[in-house]
């Protein structure tokens, strides 16, 4: 039973109806201050034009059309380097260890090739993330090497970061 509920799940664009769950979510991340390197929590205005300046915005759904999760592709550089996308993802406390998260990349790593990016890197990705890290490797990133002390956890500790990239 529980394999036919994960096949449900769908990830298609975001549409404006998906905004407060999408917040929701993102400002859930922020709060736990230990993967995304944002502080400040979005509201429905900063939100709306935080996912609208994105390259792409998808977000995974249950067959009930609920919004489980989300991510951000954009550009990583400009100019020479703009062929190199970035993305970050959120996943809803409630719904985490589902495989949504790799539903997410999947999609993020189609999307990016199909808005002309050759290759997506991850600049920040905390080395305690140990789910996050054991994914990127299972779909082909590989690690860039290791940042000591690059991201500043919430509760003012340092902890490395990881960079990750594959091409698209």
């Amino acid at each position: 039973m529980e394999e036919k509920t994960e096949k449900k799940i769908r990830v298609r664009r975001y549409t404006e109806k998906d905004l407060p769950e999408m917040i929701r979510i993102w400002n859930e991340v922020v709060e736990e201050g230990i993967a995304f390197p944002q502080e400040e929590c979005l509201d429905r205005e900063t939100g709306k034009d935080f996912f609208d300046a994105q390259t792409y915005c998808g977000v995974a759904e249950d067959e009930k059309g609920r919004v489980l999760g989300l991510y951000i592709l954009h550009p990583n550089n400009v100019g020479r380097c703009g062929h190199i996308s970035n993305a970050s993802y959120a996943v809803a406390s409630e719904q985490r260890g589902r495989h949504i998260g790799e539903k997410l990349v999947r999609d993020c790593i189609r999307q990016a090739g199909l808005h002309g990016f050759r290759v997506l890197q991850f600049n920040a990705v905390v080395a305690s993330n140990i789910h996050a890290r054991h994914l990127y490797e299972k779909l082909g990133f590989r690690q860039l090497g290791v940042i000591p002390g690059g991201f500043r956890m919430k509760d003012g500790s340092y902890e490395d970061i990881c960079p990750y990239c594959r091409e698209v």
